[in-house]
């Protein structure tokens, strides 16, 4: 969910800048095919090596330069975030740490160590972060997504709601916000939240991606729908990949309310499988995983 988790790095050096404004690209070589031979099939993409020469300029920067305590939280932040983006999720909880000891106000880092709480299952601590955030930040939109999503999986599902809710209000025409409001809201009344769902489609642009994943959940286009949609107008090299990370997540989703876990799991091996590690979607196949896991007595 691009608009969700795409980062922007920030620097407090015009050099940083310049390595880090191209933080967020992949190389060309790298695709993700979606039918072979009649089955769905991944190519995971791999990071730019620019990441590489961003990492070791931040590091240069911390190890020599001399900074404020701002500044040097910020640059642990920065180089948190692009640890994350690529899956090395224990150095990035340990940079985000080292930025609130410098800034104890840092709300984005409070966020982050919010959703590694939640993909670890310690749900207390999580919304402890959140609203942690909140009090430093309450107008943070993501805060309402991040917490909601962790009240979900702490099985406190109507106080997810209000959270989703509250998400959705703030910007109706996001096709992603009424979505999550209506994975949320199924857990707790099925009929209504699919009712909503069906009002809240008229909020969005026909021809975002994101409402063709609601169109989907609708019964408005078939799985094959999706998948050719997702080549559709796409305007960077990894665009395809994160789509793909999308689609295997929600139609695992559906799959699992219909009681069809093998194919549930088999998609969100598939989500983890793009190595899009910084979409709220992958950030959380693995838990759905395990769930249908248990399903199928593995």
């Amino acid at each position: 969910m691009e608009a969700f988790f795409r980062v922007k790095l920030s620097a407090l050096f015009i050099v940083t800048s310049v390595f880090l404004s191209a933080c967020v690209s992949t190389t060309p070589s790298n695709s993700i095919d979606d039918a072979v031979d009649g089955k769905v099939m991944v190519a995971p993409l791999v990071p730019d090596y620019k990441l590489e020469v961003t990492l070791a300029k931040l590091n240069e920067i911390l190890g020599t330069m001399e900074l404020t305590r701002e500044q040097r939280a910020r640059f642990h932040y920065d180089r948190g975030v692009i640890y994350d983006s690529v899956g090395l999720r224990l150095l990035g909880r340990i940079d985000f740490h080292q930025a609130l000891k410098l800034q104890p106000d840092l709300a984005d880092a409070y966020n982050f160590i919010g959703i590694y709480y939640t993909q670890e299952g310690e749900f207390e601590s999580a919304y402890e972060a959140f609203d942690g955030v909140l009090e430093l930040a309450p107008d943070y939109d993501y805060a309402f997504l991040n917490r909601g999503i962790a009240l979900y999986y702490g099985e406190r599902n109507q106080l997810a709601v209000e959270d989703m809710q509250a998400f959705y209000d703030r910007d109706p025409s996001d096709g992603y916000r009424a979505l999550w409001l209506y994975l949320i809201a199924e857990s707790v009344e099925k009929e209504q939240a699919a009712v909503q769902l069906q009002g809240n489609r008229q909020q969005l642009n026909d021809s975002a991606w994101s409402s063709v994943l609601v169109d989907y959940y609708l019964g408005k286009l078939t799985k094959e729908q999706v998948f050719q949609a997702a080549k559709v107008d796409l305007t960077k090299p990894r665009e395809y990949a994160e789509r793909l990370c999308e689609a295997y997540f929600y139609l695992a989703k559906r799959a699992a309310m219909n009681q069809e876990y093998q194919q549930a799991a088999n998609y969100y091996r598939l989500t983890l499988a793009t190595n899009i590690y910084d979409f709220v979607e992958h950030r959380y196949a693995r838990i759905e995983l395990a769930k249908m896991r248990q399903h199928l007595g593995e």
